[in-house]
């Protein structure tokens, strides 16, 4: 609908009411129409660079705290299901976008992406210069922002900047504890096709123990798929907790958040992990946590990686692939301590991608090889993972 900064507006849509707007932490609005669920959310603003995958993308774990910008304009042209989520639980807190939404246009659709948001009571923004918004991130870094849709159109703007430059922001924020199970809970189900759906493992030969620090779905289905039998466990779970479920692996998950909040908990409960030698494998915030019990330091990116076109390259084999991401944080590389190795590196901006233990079965990335959304360049980590496993055991 609208742009203002200052008092400059850009007009994209003068014949229609504005029902929600955008609010950032220095005053900058954008005007647009309300999609999703009445009311105010407010969150980080990032932006996604995904082409597919919005349905996974909202319920990733990973992006509880935030507010989706998505790149393409295309968004609901899907419609919804029942199989495409990543949790039931918290994830994304406000969907901006740049089109109205897309009418479904999918076999597998059983309904509107709108239909959807209200049903999960997540606020959205449709109208929104979402290539500006993108400039603006790039430039500035992302900022906090509120997200207010009334279908009287009635906005007190100055009170939700205020709103959004009072966020305290994710530096400092452990997340990991709010999207986390509470329980430990077995998994079984295993990758979808399309006879059948997905699957369910029923003659796993490992046990893995996965750390939920906010946990996808389809990096339990991927594991699943290799013959493995998955106790899920809270992030508050004990090194003694762990244990006691005799583990073949322990895998720790994604997760939304500064590591270094989360990691005052769970990093020692990491470093006993690696010091017992049962092998692990880190994804995202496991990855980060894991490189702080080795010594190394995070630090928050000034505006992240998240879509599904990432290209990263194996310092090992010295292939490329193009990979699915979604972090904030970034292990400072100038932090790794002897012994470990830096083994994958972005070709965006150079940051560490990877690493392992010389000597130990531990290994972990930055990305998302599971995808969902994204391509499938990467799976092969979960193969060494098992591999790794299986040498333990024989």
């Amino acid at each position: 609908m609208s742009y203002e900064n200052n008092g400059g507006a850009v007009d994209l849509n003068s014949e229609r009411t504005a029902t929600a707007v955008l609010v950032l932490g220095d005053g900058t609005a954008f005007h647009g129409f309300g999609i999703g669920a009445e009311g105010e959310t407010v969150g980080e603003v990032c932006f996604n660079t995904s082409m597919t995958g919005y349905q996974e993308s909202l319920t990733d774990p990973s992006f509880a705290g935030q507010l989706i910008t998505f790149t393409f304009p295309h968004i609901g042209n899907v419609g919804f299901n029942d199989e495409d989520i990543e949790t039931s639980g918290i994830a994304a807190n406000g969907l901006i976008i740049r089109a109205d939404i897309t009418d479904p246009a999918n076999w597998r659709a059983v309904g509107s992406l709108d239909e959807w948001l209200k049903t999960r009571k997540l606020v959205g923004i449709s109208g929104v210069d979402t290539r500006r918004l993108t400039h603006f991130i790039r430039k500035s870094g992302a900022p906090n922002g509120v997200i207010a849709h009334r279908k009287d159109g009635k906005f007190d703007i100055a009170a939700l900047q205020e709103k959004a430059a009072s966020w305290p922001g994710l530096e400092g924020l452990d997340l990991a504890k709010e999207v986390s199970c509470k329980e430990p809970y077995e998994w079984a189900e295993t990758n979808w096709r399309i006879q059948s759906g997905y699957g369910a493992q029923e003659t796993p030969d490992r046990h893995i123990v996965a750390v939920d620090y906010g946990v996808k779905r389809n990096i339990l289905r991927c594991l699943a798929e290799l013959g493995c039998r998955i106790t899920v466990v809270p992030a508050t779970a004990t090194y003694d907790d762990i244990m006691a479920l005799k583990p073949d692996g322990i895998f720790l998950a994604n997760g939304p958040g500064d590591p270094a909040a989360t990691g005052k908990y769970a990093v020692p409960v990491i470093r006993e992990c690696v010091d017992s030698g049962v092998p692990t494998f880190g994804i995202c915030l496991g990855h980060q946590m894991l490189a702080i019990a080795l010594g190394a330091e995070t630090m928050k990116m000034h505006q992240g990686h998240r879509g599904a076109n990432q290209p990263v390259k194996d310092l090992i084999t010295g292939k490329v692939e193009i990979t699915s991401q979604n972090h904030g944080f970034v292990v400072k590389r100038d932090s790794l301590p002897d012994g470990v190795t830096e083994t994958h590196k972005s070709l965006f901006d150079g940051v560490v991608e990877g690493l392992e233990i010389d000597g130990k079965p531990v290994f972990s990335v930055q990305y998302h090889p599971e995808a969902s959304p994204g391509p499938h360049d990467s799976q092969y980590l979960f193969k060494r993972f098992i591999d790794l496993v299986d040498r333990k055991n024989a």
